[in-house]
């Protein structure tokens, strides 16, 4: 079904319900995608699918309702049972921030298109890459390898007026490695690769695949490091994992609104961080995994400063919780899937960049710790604690010998302010955000080199 014929059903099908509940709006996604695997030497999946998928908000008196479906033809139905969960729920007062009604066609600009590119390969591609890092080093057990790519066109309606069609692409490539050395010692390397407009993205990164196995070799011939408090220096990946997992989701406006404790920590004009100090969360950014014209509300997606010369200047909203919190909508309701309700979510997070070169950073530390990217880590409000992939000694201003077990941990808040210098280099990495189970929403993160005084350093 063409764009058009979609758009007159949806429009047809909201027209008849407009003024039954306060709020309602229709989302349609059409998709088609593939995906191969390898673990090990084994070809571990291939997947090619096509489906359509919706899902339907209503909101009455303060009440939500959510239904999905999967065929238009059963939409008049789903409609209805939207509007009676609606109005049975609805109890309080609708608050949603006004937004311009919006009609738009966002096309991308494709360069090669992998839905031109033959299964067999794809295969031929990946199992290349894969074949070359199993054969790097004998002391690599397994791998983990593969490649994705996803067109959709999503379609948006809305009682008020909007009516947008947006086509996205995802091309990804993943690639990690687990090693296993003398006394049983495992390690673990990963590298990734994503585009939003080429499937060429995935062709020519040999170097880039067989840095993760390089990575996870190294790792083999590190000592753990010895516990206590460093000054510490965050390598451009995990300052920017930093930034999203610590301090993004606390900028989640929904968990603000819920939680009174947040909301006397994260007052707006609060100083945060030295002067240098800015955070942003940029939808606008060129074929970055978080970037997207309109979010699953039909707002426009936008740059946000939540820190500015140190200061917390601003959060993040769907049309709810900027209403009833008397803010600004921002462009951060999204949704996995349209069978998945939109809620509050980061696109893009980083640091920007300051003025301190890598050399100056650390010229100074007598006795330091470089972490470098991320092996896992969790969050329990304000409190964090990370595990780096690497980790290496920096003695008398200089990287020394490697180190393992780096694990991280701290309070967001007293580590912002413990931020020392800020590095005038900048990375953004794609990755996949979970909340509220949808996992995983294409995301990036960003930064430069960090460097934090009194970090508390755990090994093993």
């Amino acid at each position: 079904m063409n764009n058009q014929a979609t758009i007159d059903i949806l429009q047809k099908a909201i027209a008849s319900h407009r003024n039954t509940v306060d709020y309602l709006e229709i989302r349609v996604e059409q998709s088609e995608a593939t995906g191969l695997a390898f673990r090990g030497p084994q070809l571990d999946a291939v997947d090619r699918s096509f489906a359509l998928s919706g899902g339907i908000r209503a909101c009455h008196n303060g009440g939500w309702s959510f239904v999905t479906f999967n065929g238009l033809a059963e939409l008049d139905t789903r409609i209805a049972e939207a509007i009676s969960s609606a109005k049975l729920v609805g109890e309080e007062t609708t608050e949603l921030a006004n937004t311009e009604p919006i009609e738009d066609i966002v096309r991308v600009d494709i360069k090669r298109d992998p839905r031109s590119v033959s299964l067999a390969d794809k295969r031929k591609l990946l199992e290349a890459y894969n074949n070359l890092i199993l054969k790097y080093d004998p002391r690599i057990q397994t791998t983990m390898s593969s490649i994705s790519d996803r067109f959709t066109t999503n379609y948006f309606v809305n009682s008020t007026g909007s009516c947008i069609v947006q086509e996205r692409m995802d091309v990804n490539g993943r690639f990690g490695v687990v090693a296993r050395g003398e006394g049983g010692i495992v390690r673990q390397g990963f590298e990734s690769v994503h585009s939003r407009t080429d499937f060429d993205v995935l062709v020519g990164i040999e170097d880039r695949v067989l840095g993760a196995a390089k990575r996870a070799v190294n790792q083999l011939e590190a000592n753990s490091v010895k516990g206590g408090q460093y000054t510490v220096v965050l390598d451009p990946y995990l300052a920017g994992v930093f930034i999203h997992e610590a301090f993004g989701h606390l900028s989640e406006a929904d968990f603000v609104y819920e939680n009174p404790k947040m909301q006397e920590l994260l007052t707006l004009g609060k100083p945060l961080g030295i002067k240098q100090l800015n955070v942003i969360d940029d939808a606008t950014l060129p074929d970055l995994p978080g970037t997207m014209k309109y979010d699953d509300e039909g707002v426009p997606g936008q740059r946000k400063y939540l820190i500015k010369d140190g200061v917390l200047t601003q959060r993040l909203h769907s049309r709810e919780t900027a209403g009833k919190m008397q803010e600004k909508p921002t462009g951060n309701a999204r949704a996995m899937r349209a069978n998945y309700p939109p809620i509050v979510r980061m696109t893009n997070t980083a640091i920007e960049p300051g003025d301190t070169s890598f050399e100056d950073m650390i010229e100074d530390i007598e006795e330091g710790v470089y972490a470098v990217r991320m092996l896992g880590g969790q969050t329990n409000g304000e409190m964090f604690t990370f595990a780096a992939a690497e980790g290496y000694m920096i003695r008398d201003g200089k990287i020394a010998e490697p180190v393992s077990d780096v694990t991280l941990s701290g309070n967001v808040f007293q580590t912002l302010k413990d931020i020392e210098a800020i590095g005038n280099d900048t990375i953004y990495t794609n990755g996949g955000c979970g909340k509220g189970g949808q996992m995983p929403l294409p995301v990036s993160v960003g930064g430069p080199h960090l460097r934090i005084k009194n970090v508390v350093v755990g090994g093993r």
